[in-house]
């Protein structure tokens, strides 16, 4: 039995009198690279939240990397790296100042920084552009800058929350190939997406929630053979009646 990174047990997250989260279960093993489904309000972010130790459950407990979420939430912030779903850069800074910025929040020595941020640089098609204001971005530009500051420290654990979103194709597919290099480092990928191609080409489970609530889990394959669909849009289609993304 593989080692578990991530262990969720019966939380549940109320807000006044909405549960964003009810009930969850989940084991994610350390290595895996593990989709996180749901319509928008579903609960995805706030479980994210949760195990980073930026929301407290109601009810329940968590285990990062083998600590306890609650007790020791300054070794879980080790282990980590975050990617959140609103982009934030500092745009003032170059790119390349974005990152390193974060590089030495970490306390990074100076040799491991500038390899860390010139290898980023180059696995997200960054460095032609990384001496720009971050300020003159495009949108997709911004979520590449945001994930390379999140995993810039080597984190062993990251949670990505929509990280290709406002993504042209060829900047996804780029995006994309560093995550699979990451599952090959050993690195744990919790990842949140409302791109089913991308859940289903990149992860070796995903877990559909909708109101909180674990619905389905499986590897990709399974859920279609079960479900006898063609893609993961007809399964999440066929467990939630809606659709995974909102068409604008």
């Amino acid at each position: 039995m593989k080692e578990a990174a991530i262990i969720i047990e019966n939380i549940t997250k109320k807000f006044e009198d909405a549960t964003a989260v009810d009930g969850l279960n989940l084991v994610v093993e350390k290595g895996e690279l593990f989709g996180l489904l749901g319509p928008n309000g579903a609960g995805k972010t706030t479980t994210i939240n949760i195990l980073c130790g930026l929301l407290k459950p109601t009810t329940g407990s968590v285990k990062v990397g083998g600590y306890d979420a609650l007790k020791e939430p300054g070794k879980i912030k080790e282990l980590i790296g975050v990617s959140p779903q609103e982009t934030a850069v500092y745009p003032h800074l170059t790119g390349k100042e974005n990152i390193e910025l974060f590089a030495n929040l970490h306390a990074m020595p100076k040799e491991k920084r500038n390899r860390n941020v010139d290898d980023l640089l180059q696995k997200l098609s960054l460095r032609d552009q990384a001496k720009r204001r971050a300020g003159k971005y495009s949108g997709g530009m911004m979520r590449r800058i945001n994930l390379a500051m999140a995993l810039v420290h080597d984190p062993e654990i990251a949670f990505l929350d929509e990280p290709t979103v406002g993504m042209d194709p060829q900047s996804r597919r780029a995006v994309w190939d560093f995550i699979r290099e990451l599952r090959k480092q050993n690195k744990t990928v919790l990842l949140t997406t409302h791109y089913m191609e991308e859940a289903e080409e990149l992860c070796d489970r995903v877990g559909i929630i909708d109101n909180g609530k674990l619905i389905s889990l499986d590897t990709p394959q399974q859920l279609k053979r079960q479900f006898k669909a063609k893609n993961l849009e007809e399964v999440f289609l066929q467990l939630t009646g809606k659709r995974i993304r909102e068409e604008v």
